[in-house]
């Protein structure tokens, strides 16, 4: 069978994380326990966890003229990850993102640094890249004039997108016009929608219902939650795993949902494959490292 062919449209960063099992006050200092730099991004982290299922896997994105863009290229690279789409902007830092990782979970500050700066024309020049794949993969972490190009593109040769709608923001309906399939969590379904959902009382089950077919929300343990073409609902649990750190969890879920579908897999299929992949990534350290091999999810979809 044909490798899926996965084009990965998005951000790169190098994570520099904390663990810590006190979060500190403002103005307090307190002790960590361990810290690590690491290869990150969502973009690259579906990346990663795409190659790692076995698929072809290429990158349109943008990274600095310093050791972090050098570090995040050699990554890919390792991972037989194509970087040919990868613009080094030399004036420009690589992103970062400061992570504090507390009790299993995790707190974010994005810079985006090189990913500001990928451009429409950048993409354009790439549109080859992007016409051949069996599906594109974006998320947010990258100026939404470049993603409106992309989608553009894609769209004219009828390849389907699947945008992780992260960070949490409203987008416009041309937009979401073009947008084949959305993976948001409950935040961020919320403000796709102009909502707030502080008080918990956002209806998520209606809205995923009212764009039938086009939206699989996430909820972390509880597994994910999309509707069919006739608008009924459907829930995939979670699996049960030693949680270490969720970095990573959310894209590892994306690059299966993404290389399952590519490969002609049912939603049914590809959600449950890429909610088994999401809790095998959570059981180590650090965003890429727990991402599976396709055999290794496999074996656990079996043992399940």
């Amino acid at each position: 069978m044909r490798k899926a062919r996965i084009t990965i449209i998005g951000s790169l960063n190098i994570d520099l994380v904390t663990v810590t099992s006190t979060i500190p006050a403002q103005g307090q200092t307190v002790q960590g326990d361990r810290f690590a730099t690491l290869c990150g991004g969502k973009g690259a982290n579906q990346a990663i966890a795409c190659a790692r299922l076995g698929a072809e896997v290429r990158f349109i994105g943008c990274v600095g003229g310093d050791a972090f863009g050098r570090m995040m290229l050699d990554n890919l690279q390792q991972e037989r990850i194509h970087t040919e789409g990868i613009g080094i902007v030399s004036e420009a830092a690589s992103g970062t993102a400061s992570i504090i990782v507390n009790d299993g979970d995790n707190r974010i500050i994005v810079v985006p640094g090189a990913n500001g700066l990928l451009t429409p024309d950048h993409v354009r020049r790439h549109a080859q890249t992007i016409q051949s794949s069996d599906v594109i993969l974006m998320q947010l972490e990258i100026p939404l004039p470049a993603v409106r190009e992309a989608l553009s593109i894609a769209a004219r040769s009828h390849v389907p997108v699947i945008l992780n709608p992260a960070p949490a923001m409203t987008l416009g309906d041309d937009i979401l016009a073009q947008v084949s399939i959305l993976t948001p969590n409950e935040h961020e379904l919320a403000a796709l929608f102009g909502e707030d959902d502080s008080e918990q009382a956002f209806p998520w089950q209606a809205a995923i219902c009212s764009m039938p077919g086009r939206i699989v929300l996430t909820r972390g343990a509880d597994g994910a939650y999309w509707s069919d073409a006739g608008g009924r609902l459907h829930h995939q649990p979670g699996f049960e795993v030693n949680v270490i750190d969720t970095t990573g969890a959310g894209d590892t879920f994306n690059g299966a949902l993404a290389v399952l579908l590519a490969e002609g897999n049912s939603m049914d299929d590809a959600v449950r494959g890429a909610v088994a992949a999401g809790a095998l990534a959570v059981t180590p350290f650090g965003a890429q490292s727990g991402m599976p091999t396709r055999s290794r999810l496999e074996q656990h979809l079996k043992e399940d």
